[in-house]
């Protein structure tokens, strides 16, 4: 039996409720990654501890050694159901700032007719790649934003396409594949389009597996745009510009 094989191919219509799923699932991610670095984190264990020793105080749980080595589970109770309070609210906080970011990408424009919106740049598309039948990941990449006419005395802004979506499951990610996929994107945008200048692709810490991608395909960090969860992680945008691209090529 032949193994299957890998595909990059353009979406089509049927593909609408799949790209949509893994649009929102891609921008909530982060969520989880953010929840254990939050619970890992030297404050939150502390704020844990504490919790569970006055728990334990009040309760009067302390080992007294009476029954040998068994009283010294006697505290366990206190400290797993403390813990529980402590991880919803940890949830409870991060969790507002991820869905406004799933429900931004959600309501721009590109999702309403996602092929019609990408086929009004030659360089734009939008792209599922797959493993046989198997959905591995999706790219979008969007040329058709608006040039913006500069003010008196501000610099003219290059010609920049967006990824506007990028989002590989994670049982593929330790292959690396994701590097392809981008890689394939940004070798469309370009070469479609002569006068494209540069790319941007959003940046977090929280998604490790594009933050590599995008480095290994030479985007640097432009800017911090907002800081997200509870230990304010700096999310922001890189950008690659055409040249940078050509020497690399």
């Amino acid at each position: 039996m032949a193994a299957p094989t890998a595909q990059i191919r353009p979406y089509v219509e049927e593909d609408r409720k799949l790209a949509l799923f893994m649009i929102s699932k891609a921008n909530f991610a982060g969520l989880a990654t953010a929840n254990n670095k939050t619970y890992t984190h030297p404050v939150t264990i502390a704020i844990w501890l504490a919790l569970s020793s006055i728990f334990i105080q009040y309760m009067n749980w302390w080992p007294s050694g009476d029954f040998g080595w068994i009283s010294y589970l006697k505290p366990f109770p206190a400290l797993a159901s403390l813990a529980v309070p402590v991880m919803f609210a940890v949830d409870w906080i991060n969790r507002p700032y991820f869905e406004e970011l799933t429900q931004e990408a959600l309501r721009y424009g590109d999702l309403k007719d996602i092929k019609a919106y990408y086929s009004k740049n030659p360089a734009s598309g939008f792209w599922l790649l797959e493993l046989g039948d198997t959905f591995v990941g999706l790219i979008a990449v969007d040329a058709s934003k608006p040039d913006v006419k500069p003010r008196k005395g501000e610099a003219v802004q290059p010609r920049t396409a967006v990824i506007r979506h990028f989002h590989v499951e994670e049982n593929y990610r330790s292959s690396d594949i994701q590097n392809d996929l981008l890689e394939y994107a940004i070798n469309h945008a370009f070469n479609k389009d002569p006068t494209l200048e540069r790319i941007e692709i959003a940046d977090s810490p929280l998604l490790s597996y594009r933050r590599s991608a995008a480095r290994k395909a030479g985007f640097e960090l432009d800017h911090n745009t907002k800081v997200v969860g509870v230990l304010r992680w700096k999310l922001g945008t890189r950008y690659l510009e055409r040249n940078k691209w050509i020497k690399s090529t």
